[in-house]
Protein backbone atom coordinates (compact mmCIF):
# COMPACT_ATOMS: atom_id res chain seq x y z
CA UNK A 1 0.00 0.00 0.00
CA UNK A 2 2.57 1.90 0.73
CA UNK A 3 4.77 1.77 -2.27
CA UNK A 4 1.31 1.94 -4.48
CA UNK A 5 1.09 5.46 -2.59
CA UNK A 6 4.57 6.66 -2.85
CA UNK A 7 4.65 5.57 -6.43
CA UNK A 8 1.29 8.10 -7.44
CA UNK A 9 2.97 10.60 -5.64
CA UNK A 10 6.15 10.59 -7.58
CA UNK A 11 3.84 10.58 -11.16
CA UNK A 12 2.06 13.29 -9.72
CA UNK A 13 5.14 15.18 -9.23
CA UNK A 14 5.71 14.65 -13.17
CA UNK A 15 3.47 17.24 -13.95
CA UNK A 16 2.52 20.52 -13.92
CA UNK A 17 4.40 23.33 -14.47
CA UNK A 18 8.48 22.77 -13.47
CA UNK A 19 9.57 23.75 -9.86
CA UNK A 20 11.29 26.65 -9.06
CA UNK A 21 14.51 26.77 -7.15
CA UNK A 22 12.86 27.79 -4.08
CA UNK A 23 10.56 24.69 -4.08
CA UNK A 24 13.11 22.46 -5.25
CA UNK A 25 15.37 23.64 -2.30
CA UNK A 26 12.00 23.08 0.27
CA UNK A 27 11.60 19.63 -0.97
CA UNK A 28 15.02 18.88 -1.19
CA UNK A 29 15.78 20.01 2.51
CA UNK A 30 12.58 18.18 3.44
CA UNK A 31 13.55 14.91 1.59
CA UNK A 32 16.94 14.96 3.12
CA UNK A 33 16.13 15.74 6.29
CA UNK A 34 13.21 13.44 7.10
CA UNK A 35 15.54 10.88 5.96
CA UNK A 36 18.38 11.91 7.86
CA UNK A 37 16.02 12.19 11.26
CA UNK A 38 14.59 8.75 10.68
CA UNK A 39 17.93 7.34 10.64
CA UNK A 40 19.02 9.06 13.75
CA UNK A 41 15.36 8.68 15.42
CA UNK A 42 15.53 5.04 14.42
CA UNK A 43 19.13 5.13 16.44
CA UNK A 44 17.45 6.02 19.47
CA UNK A 45 14.25 4.19 19.10
CA UNK A 46 12.20 6.91 17.37
CA UNK A 47 12.46 6.71 13.83
CA UNK A 48 8.86 8.59 12.65
CA UNK A 49 9.54 11.32 15.49
CA UNK A 50 12.88 11.84 13.82
CA UNK A 51 11.76 11.65 10.96
CA UNK A 52 8.58 14.58 11.55
CA UNK A 53 12.11 16.85 12.89
CA UNK A 54 14.19 16.56 10.47
CA UNK A 55 11.91 17.09 7.85
CA UNK A 56 11.00 19.94 9.55
CA UNK A 57 14.12 21.19 10.21
CA UNK A 58 15.11 20.39 6.76
CA UNK A 59 12.32 21.79 4.86
CA UNK A 60 12.51 25.26 6.39
CA UNK A 61 16.81 25.01 5.91
CA UNK A 62 16.03 24.48 2.29
CA UNK A 63 13.69 26.89 2.05
CA UNK A 64 15.96 29.44 3.17
CA UNK A 65 18.37 28.10 1.07
CA UNK A 66 16.31 27.38 -1.84
CA UNK A 67 15.28 31.25 -1.72
CA UNK A 68 18.37 32.82 -1.51
CA UNK A 69 19.24 31.14 -4.92
CA UNK A 70 15.89 32.08 -5.89
CA UNK A 71 16.77 35.39 -5.51
CA UNK A 72 20.08 35.58 -6.71
CA UNK A 73 18.06 34.11 -10.24
CA UNK A 74 16.06 36.91 -10.27
CA UNK A 75 18.50 39.64 -9.85
CA UNK A 76 21.14 37.98 -12.45
CA UNK A 77 17.89 37.71 -14.75
CA UNK A 78 16.88 41.40 -14.05
CA UNK A 79 20.12 42.35 -14.96
CA UNK A 80 20.61 40.90 -17.75
CA UNK A 81 17.37 42.40 -19.27
CA UNK A 82 18.84 45.69 -18.59
CA UNK A 83 22.41 44.83 -20.14
CA UNK A 84 19.82 43.60 -23.45
CA UNK A 85 17.97 46.48 -23.36
CA UNK A 86 20.62 48.98 -23.29
CA UNK A 87 22.62 47.00 -26.03
CA UNK A 88 19.18 47.36 -28.21
CA UNK A 89 19.57 51.44 -27.15
CA UNK A 90 22.95 51.03 -28.31
CA UNK A 91 22.07 49.88 -31.64
CA UNK A 92 19.73 52.37 -32.26
CA UNK A 93 21.67 54.90 -31.93
CA UNK A 94 24.13 53.57 -34.09
CA UNK A 95 21.65 53.30 -37.00
CA UNK A 96 20.84 56.65 -36.47
CA UNK A 97 23.95 58.07 -36.88
CA UNK A 98 24.01 56.11 -39.89
CA UNK A 99 21.06 57.60 -41.43
CA UNK A 100 22.45 60.52 -40.26
CA UNK A 101 25.40 60.15 -42.15
CA UNK A 102 24.11 58.70 -45.56
CA UNK A 103 21.65 62.03 -45.23
CA UNK A 104 24.77 64.67 -44.64
CA UNK A 105 26.58 63.01 -47.68
CA UNK A 106 23.62 63.10 -50.14
CA UNK A 107 22.96 66.71 -49.21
Amino acid sequence: MSMALAGSLVVAGCSGQPLSTREEGTLGGTALGAGGGALIGAAVGHPLAGAAIGGVLGGGTGYVVGNSMQNTQDANAQTQAQVQSQQQEIENQRQQIQQMKSQSETE
